[in-house]
């Protein structure tokens, strides 16, 4: 019997050993693990991310060689810290600080001391490491922008921070990720993916090889290659037009919903967030409250869109039957209501929607704004209805377009109005919102949403997606809603009257006199009211200058809008910047010099001074 014992007790211990050792060279050979193996280094090999390629293959991002100073904590001996710091260029404080960040954050893992260091730095610190244990150098790349402009396309890359490593295990500290833009959007297919080594280490802490003969191992992969959909060309062209002025411009290709550009102005040149002066230039871009750099105006930036809105109002009003191409309406220097009147120019009267397109006149389109609102039982009806009709446009919702940033517009609800006028039983007549019909009042739009819409029109009545992505090098395909037809509740035989509209206003309406030679441009000029607080007091600014166009009239290639914030009326700024880019890309030459001239040589920066000069403002439209 003992001995039966005895040789269970000798199968049991070995079977208890074999599975110990079973554990430990299997299932505990993780990355994980071994990351916190005492006896084991992790170095990690960083691929090249991927290129930036324009439309026709122009190169916009490359990479450059960078190289970190790293260190492990744990491997740390006795140094000479003010000989290392003079190296790094850092203070003995400093560098204090930084060693202890990276002991709180790991001491078996590697953190960044100094990172992207240039070549001549690195030349010279190179030849000395070796005095400094737990010390070495990482290369990796950083980005080398081939363009000074497409800043807030491209977006940027930064180092990541304790929330994205807590979200995300792949990063660890001091690598970075991409912050904003097409960086930040597409940051997956960029980066690629990270190699890494697992060195074994001897009892006196020496490397001594690859752990198990580095079959743990792995090699990195690069990141794919890119191709967007703006055209270089045109982007940097549309920069230089913005020089000296605020707003943006948004360029898309109608039959397919491809951005051509996006411009905001005032913006940067994309290389000031490369290399260690990195964060001082990113402060000082953060911290300038005045032009705001950072700010995208063509996504974020929500405005009034003013007289290209009326284009909406007739489509809205053809498809709810409550107007027809004949009906005409008197315009009495503007649209009267009670003891009030929505201001209008003088222009010939009666009009008809075509007339009242190609005249801009504010009286026409709040006569069909209220037959829109008044074919309803009740206001909130009407106004819920006019929503539904302007939403299938892509209008008071995000697009979803592959760029991070955003906001939604707003075209308000009868919920709003309810509360905003709170009457008996939410009493209140479509005059109260009359400003409506015109672009005005509370309707909010952002830059793109407005170049969306006109695409829209010019495809008579159906859009794709916005978005920035052409092609990726390799297997990926590109998401399928980008080329999902996005069909508006207007029927597209209602566009026909709205286009000839549009049409008009170069011909011999608002925007007759920045006609373009040879391309049969559909456009509608826009004049926005402008109001801010100073010192407490809402007051009303310099209008802001606002154009939407498409080119050609039949088959259209380019659908556009222009903002600029404070520049008087339409055509004066926004309608000879959108007449000089359809003619720049569909000629690639500009015929109209004394446009351009005017264009790139004006200047609004008095305008934008104006709030804090105290000199008055223009409202004349």
């Amino acid at each position: 019997m003992r001995k039966l014992v005895l040789i269970a007790l000798v199968l049991i211990s070995g079977i208890l050993f074999a599975a110990r050792l079973f554990y430990l060279q299997v299932y505990d050979a993780s990355s994980q693990s071994l990351s916190e193996n005492n006896a084991i280094k992790v170095m990690y090999d960083y691929p090249q991310r991927g290129y930036m390629f324009d439309r026709n293959n122009q190169l916009l991002v490359s990479n450059q060689p960078s190289y970190d100073v790293m260190v492990i904590p744990r491997d740390v001996k006795p140094l000479d810290t003010l000989e290392f710091c003079s190296l790094l260029k850092i203070s003995k404080e400093k560098f204090e600080e930084i060693l202890q960040k990276a002991r709180t954050y790991s001491p078996r893992l590697p953190s960044v001391v100094i990172p992207q260091l240039n070549k001549a730095d690195y030349a010279s610190l190179s030849e000395k490491m070796y005095k400094y244990e737990g010390f070495y150098i990482q290369r990796r790349s950083l980005r080398e922008y081939q363009v000074n402009h497409s800043a807030n396309v491209m977006g940027y890359i930064a180092e990541v921070n304790n929330a994205i490593i807590e979200k995300n295990p792949y990063y660890q500290m001091g690598e970075l990720i991409g912050t904003a833009g097409v960086e930040k959007e597409y940051e997956e297919v960029l980066r690629g993916i990270k190699g890494v080594k697992y060195i074994q280490k001897d009892r006196f802490n020496r490397d001594i090889g690859p752990y198990k003969e580095g079959i743990y191992d792995t090699l990195p992969e690069a990141g794919k290659d890119i191709q967007l959909t703006i055209d270089a060309a045109l982007q940097k062209y549309g920069q230089e037009l913005m020089t000296h002025k605020r707003g943006g411009i948004v360029a898309i290709e109608p039959e397919t919903g491809e951005i051509l550009a996006l411009i905001t102005a005032p913006s940067y040149d994309p290389s000031l967030l490369v290399g260690r002066d990195r964060s001082k230039n990113f402060t000082k871009l953060w911290y300038d409250t005045i032009e705001k750099p950072l700010y995208d105006r063509v996504l974020m930036g929500e405005y009034p869109p003013g007289s290209p809105f009326k284009t909406l109002t007739a489509l809205v009003g053809l498809h709810e039957q409550v107007v027809d191409t004949l009906d005409r309406f008197q315009c009495y220097r503007g649209y009267r209501y009670g003891n009030r009147t929505l201001g209008c120019h003088s222009h010939a009267s009666p009009l008809s929607m075509v007339g009242g397109i190609a005249n801009s006149c504010n009286a026409y389109f709040c006569h069909v704004y209220k037959r829109i609102i008044d074919k309803y039982p009740t206001p909130q009806e009407g106004i819920d209805a006019w929503r539904k009709d302007l939403m299938s446009f892509g209008l008071g919702n995000f697009l979803g377009y592959d760029l991070p940033s955003g906001k939604r517009g707003n075209i308000p609800t009868s919920k709003y109005y309810n509360k905003a006028h709170d009457f008996p039983a939410h009493k209140w007549s479509p005059l109260a919102t009359i400003s409506n019909a015109i672009g005005q009042g509370e309707v909010l739009l952002t830059p793109i949403q407005m170049a969306n819409f006109t695409a829209a029109i010019a495809n008579r009545g159906y859009y794709y997606t916005p978005h920035i992505i052409k092609n990726i090098i390799g297997p990926d395909t590109i998401p399928k809603k980008f080329k999902e037809r996005h069909y508006t509740n207007v029927a597209p035989e209602n566009f026909k009257p709205v286009i000839e509209g549009m049409y008009q206003v170069y011909e011999k309406g608002t925007a007759s006199g920045i006609k373009i030679p040879d391309i049969k441009i559909c456009g509608k000029t826009g004049t926005a009211e402008n109001f801010t607080k100073i010192n407490g007091k809402r007051t009303q600014l310099t209008d802001h200058s606002i154009f939407v166009a498409f080119a050609p009239k039949d088959n259209p290639k380019i659908a556009i809008a222009v903002f600029v914030e404070n520049g008087y009326w339409g055509s004066r700024w926004a309608g000879r910047i959108a007449g000089l880019m359809i003619e720049k890309y569909l000629k690639g030459e500009i015929t109209r010099t004394d446009m351009e001239k005017y264009v790139l040589e004006g200047s609004l920066e008095a305008e934008y001074a104006k709030p804090y000069s105290g000199k008055p403002f223009s409202i004349n439209r």
